[in-house]
């Protein structure tokens, strides 16, 4: 009762701007992530091709855009996610079977992404400071600490954050790509190999084992969505910084990844556990190289700061809508913001980072989230076309339903993509959540279970 009356006496706040949510999409788009998946792409392609990899990212975040706009606009509301599939496939019905999902894979997926980057910023630290596998841990359990301790304040305090961490995530962005430019040499960058253009089966499951590693770093456009119930002007501003956000990133990959190819010889780069020091330690030394380390660590906890900012927020939804457990939707009294879900997804977080390697969890996050949240919504927004009233929906997809279907289409090869182990993996926590919410629902005398407990 008490927690009822908690979610009904505050709310929360709407101070992010267009600014700001730019910047908060931006800075959980670049973490660690590019610059550990370069040298994967590029050895998956097999030569400077690999560019074609993160073209095709960047396609694939753009229709799956056009999704996210038209239902973020929509119902621009804390959560995200939660609501569009409850919407969409009908709130009495299949649409609380598939929130009711959403929630239970976000509850394991969440953590996993911020463990991601914890881990991958302590490998990285260890091109400064030498550490064993012990020492990376400790640095990736302090840090996902440091960012719960950051993010337990108010939201206004938050959006000005994150504009700081984003000049830094820009500068350090600009400086490399600058850096490339001015020493690039053109028969490094486009010195395919032979059989490079060869498009037989193999060139395209390269593209496809390519391409799932780098949509893993365009991952994030969406996260205003999450934070629907905190942003200004929500119907204009959250398209606005979806199409910004994918666009400003698309450039900026691309420019560095041709930058980086015209310096260091494509063979090495393969083989560069620490491709972006190798970079820049190539033009300016070893000294120089310390110091692009440091900012990638920056650009790293920017982005984690963003994406565990975006996730606190999720099943908050849920509970405000009687289908979670209410603690986690307690507000803080004064902060306004979902303390006991922000302190659980961060303890759960360090956890994950204690206990997995990177590129298990990267294959496993894709594959949880894929079934129910991507073609799940890619899906669910042309059921709601049909549902819903014109005037409800005040961002419209162009080329409708072009961008949805394909976004469905290339979110099944990037499934098939993850590997049988990690397909059955995300198979296996939604059966789990089915299971749990048939349970949950045979003991409220819920849907579908109504009528067999009223007889």
């Amino acid at each position: 009762m008490r927690a009822s009356q908690d979610l009904q006496s505050v709310t929360l706040e709407r101070g992010l701007g267009l600014k700001e949510a730019v910047a908060l999409n931006m800075i959980d788009m670049v973490g660690i992530g590019p610059f550990i998946v370069i040298p994967l792409v590029v050895k998956a392609m097999g030569g400077p091709q690999a560019i074609i990899a993160w073209i095709a990212g960047a396609a694939l975040s753009l229709v799956d855009g056009f999704v996210w706009s038209e239902l973020g606009a929509a119902m621009p509301r804390a959560g995200g996610s939660y609501f569009f599939l409850r919407e969409a496939y009908g709130p009495a019905r299949w649409g609380k079977a598939m929130a009711f999902l959403f929630i239970w894979q976000t509850m394991f997926q969440a953590p996993l992404v911020v463990a991601s980057g914890a881990i991958g910023f302590a490998q990285y630290f260890t091109c400064l400071v030498p550490l064993s596998g012990p020492g990376e841990k400790v640095v990736s359990a302090l840090l996902v600490a440091l960012l719960v301790t950051l993010l337990y304040r108010r939201i206004t305090t938050i959006g000005k954050l994150s504009l700081l961490l984003w000049a830094g995530v820009l500068c350090t962005l600009v400086w490399l790509i600058w850096d490339g430019a001015t020493h690039v040499e053109t028969r490094l960058a486009f010195g395919f190999p032979a059989g490079a253009w060869d498009l037989s089966w193999v060139f395209f499951v390269g593209l496809g084992h390519a391409t799932m590693e780098t949509i893993y770093t365009y991952l994030g456009y969406y996260n205003v969505c999450q934070l629907g119930g905190e942003v200004k002007e929500p119907k204009r501003n959250i398209p606005r910084s979806i199409f910004i956000s994918i666009a400003g990133i698309a450039i900026l990959y691309l420019a560095m990844q041709i930058s980086i190819l015209g310096v260091v010889p494509w063979k090495e780069i393969a083989e560069s556990p620490f491709v972006v020091s190798t970079f820049v330690e190539q033009i300016h030394g070893e000294g120089a190289a310390s110091i692009a380390t440091v900012l990638i660590l920056w650009i790293a906890f920017a982005s984690l700061f963003s994406a565990l900012l975006g996730y606190s927020r999720i099943p908050y939804a849920a509970t405000t809508d009687g289908t979670f457990f209410s603690p986690f939707g307690r507000l803080h009294p004064t902060k306004h913001f979902p303390h006991v879900l922000l302190l659980f997804l961060g303890a759960a977080a360090l956890l994950f980072s204690l206990l997995f390697r990177l590129t298990d969890v990267i294959k496993a996050i894709l594959a949880m989230r894929i079934l129910v949240q991507f073609m799940g919504q890619a899906a669910g927004v042309m059921l709601l076309r049909r549902r819903w009233p014109s005037e409800k929906l005040p961002f419209k997809m162009w080329l409708y339903p072009l961008p949805a279907i394909l976004a469905f289409l290339a979110w099944g090869a990037i499934f098939i993509s993850t590997g049988r182990m990690f397909m059955l993996t995300g198979i296996g926590v939604m059966l789990a959540g089915i299971i749990v919410f048939a349970l949950r629902a045979r003991y409220l005398n819920e849907w579908p279970f109504e009528t067999v407990r009223g007889e």
